[in-house]
């Protein structure tokens, strides 16, 4: 199952970029809450806590959003936006659910293992897809997706549809999408120089010998004739 956190969220009184920034200063973050069934409402939150919640990169956790004021709600973290130099976030968006109502969502997907054709060949494992497209029920949602890469030889691929998904679960993404791939090693050409082959001449200008006389710059003038 995914993380399930509960958060408390205040209605915005000030939305915009102006009161965006206010609420920044005052150690708030900016958010916004939407659904199929949820009309859009601006919202904060206190940013120390929302760092605590979401400490080691849960993003995309199943929340119980208390609204002050309004009724709680079931949420899923849709994005989350950081300080592009400093990192803290500095607004996000919750997309409002309903327990028995389908979601569409990313899954991370992490490796497992040291595949084979590194250990034994010096291959090297890739990656090329890190976030797999669902859709399930919000009970049903896991957390991340752990593929087993360790049986993996050089050459050796894991496609979209040969991963083991927990029940309620759907893939989105294409079948034949490939998400790890163990490549041989890279192999650095090096070129030998042919044996006994001449050394490139080098063609330098040659200095007149001492006391020969230097060549004319120019021709001289013609006589003027009387």
């Amino acid at each position: 199952m995914a993380k399930h956190i509960s958060l408390q969220a205040e209605p915005r009184a000030n939305p915009g970029t102006t009161g965006s920034k206010a609420i920044r200063k005052a150690g708030k973050v900016p958010a916004i809450i939407y659904g199929r069934h949820f009309a859009p409402q601006t919202l904060q939150l206190d940013a120390h806590t929302l760092a605590l919640k979401l400490k080691g990169g849960i993003e995309h956790a199943l929340v119980d959003l208390e609204i002050v004021g309004g009724a709680s709600t079931l949420a899923l973290i849709q994005d989350v936006q950081h300080h592009p130099v400093k990192r803290h976030i500095v607004h996000i968006d919750f997309h409002a659910l309903k327990e028995d109502e389908v979601m569409h969502t990313t899954v991370p997907i992490i490796g497992q293992g040291e595949p084979l054709g590194v250990k034994n060949g010096g291959g090297r494992l890739e990656q090329i897809i890190r976030n797999l497209e669902v859709s399930c029920l919000p009970k049903d949602l896991p957390e991340s997706l752990v593929v087993d890469v360790s049986g993996l030889n050089q050459g050796d691929y894991i496609h979209v549809n040969e991963l083991t998904l927990p029940a309620g679960v759907t893939s989105l993404s294409h079948a034949e999408s490939v998400v790890f791939h163990c490549a041989a090693p890279t192999v650095e050409v090096v070129e030998t120089p042919v044996e006994g082959a001449a050394a490139p001449e080098v063609l330098k200008e040659k200095k007149p010998a001492a006391g020969a006389a230097a060549a004319p710059a120019a021709a001289a003038a013609p006589a003027k004739k009387k």
